[in-house]
């Protein structure tokens, strides 16, 4: 009943991405420095900046001195993920929990990397998308109003594109203060449902897996962590099942996720990955056949974990290369979305004088 107690005491607690890499990075140093595990944690204490991993950090102390291990202490803390957990269970019972403390620090910083790559390779463009919306909605808050005024009152013919832009200046001038905030929030409340909200996140994941480009860096992405993450928890000795378990947790995507956990249905009744990938119509979306064609030959010789380390490296490489062709092929797009809007505001507004310089020639 106490341990229950302890568990529902940290259970609750999110920390930062930043403080969980100090903690693992530098608790696998002083580890291998063969610094008492005690004096490690009280030292991890002295230097931490956060009062939230501070009370953790005193917490794991009083676990460890009343005798309990590592791995359930860090359980109870919420401090790391059920990979790192794992890794530090089978370290403990196999004597090597140094090694494997030195592979979640590792791992962690690469969930981190992958989980990153796709929303840097979406900032740049968002950002740039962002900022040209804040300008149209200057000129047209502030700018067209006041032409939309003078062309009426120089009774000016106006073309249907310049009716269009002028008048959406004149109900911004007039709704402005309340349109423009309830855009704004709707857009925000359907950013959240799309990526924000647990449930309904993978219509966000969805859309972004439909989207040229996108789509094929968010595979790769994929792929790299499937070999990187599911290479090393079997290289430190986790059976193939409870790998491929942990490995559906680490991802955020659900057609992974239920790919992840028909793989560990299909292991447990005894079928091979050849069997099991073969019976599964959407493996070769998720997996590219090359990919399938090396697990394939890694299971039956005896070397999956190299195979699938390989694979890692491999696609993390391509990752890159696709992260950066995304950027070159999105810089012309974004020029041309620009481009088009300056040429909007442009043509509402040079068509009326025009119109109004004829009219006064003749």
């Amino acid at each position: 009943m106490e341990s229950a107690k302890k568990v529902r005491r940290h259970g609750h607690r999110r920390f930062p991405f930043k403080d969980k890499e100090y903690f693992i990075e530098n608790l696998a140093l002083l580890l291998k420095a063969a610094v008492p595990l005690g004096q490690a944690l009280v030292s991890l204490e002295q230097t931490s900046r956060s009062s939230q991993m501070k009370k953790a950090l005193q917490e794991m102390q009083a676990d460890i001195e009343a005798g309990e291990p590592l791995a359930r202490s860090l359980e109870r803390s919420g401090m790391v993920s059920d990979q790192t957990l794992a890794l530090v269970r089978l370290g403990e019972q196999s004597g090597h929990l140094v090694e494997n403390m030195q592979l979640a620090a590792e791992q962690e910083e690469k969930r981190h990397y992958f989980h990153s790559k796709v929303r840097s390779a979406l900032i740049y463009p968002c950002f740039v998308l962002g900022l040209t919306v804040v300008v149209g909605l200057g000129v047209s808050w502030f700018l067209l109003p006041r032409l939309s005024t003078t062309f009426n009152q120089l009774d000016v013919g106006l073309p249907a594109v310049s009716k269009f832009m002028l008048g959406a200046g004149t109900f911004l001038k007039a709704h402005g203060v309340v349109a423009v905030p309830a855009a704004l929030g709707v857009l925000f409340l359907v950013g959240y449902v799309l990526f924000g909200f647990k449930s309904t996140k993978f219509l966000g994941q969805r859309l972004l897996f439909m989207t040229p480009g996108v789509s094929r860096l968010m595979h790769e992405v994929e792929t790299a962590q499937f070999g990187y993450l599911l290479g090393t928890l079997l290289n430190a000795g986790l059976p193939v099942t409870k790998a491929m378990q942990l490995l559906a947790q680490s991802t955020t995507a659900k057609q992974y996720q239920d790919f992840y956990t028909y793989l560990v249905q299909s292991l447990e009744d005894g079928q091979s990955f050849q069997q099991a990938l073969a019976h599964r119509k959407n493996a070769i979306k998720l997996l590219p056949p090359s990919v399938q064609q090396m697990i394939i030959a890694g299971e039956r010789s005896g070397s999956l974990s190299e195979v699938l380390s390989t694979v890692g490296r491999t696609f993390e490489q391509k990752s890159d290369v696709t992260t950066q062709n995304l950027q070159s092929i999105l810089e012309p797009i974004l020029l041309v979305i620009v481009w088009l809007g300056v040429m909007a505001v442009a043509v509402a507004v040079i068509l009326p004088i025009y119109s109004l310089v004829g009219g006064l020639n003749k």
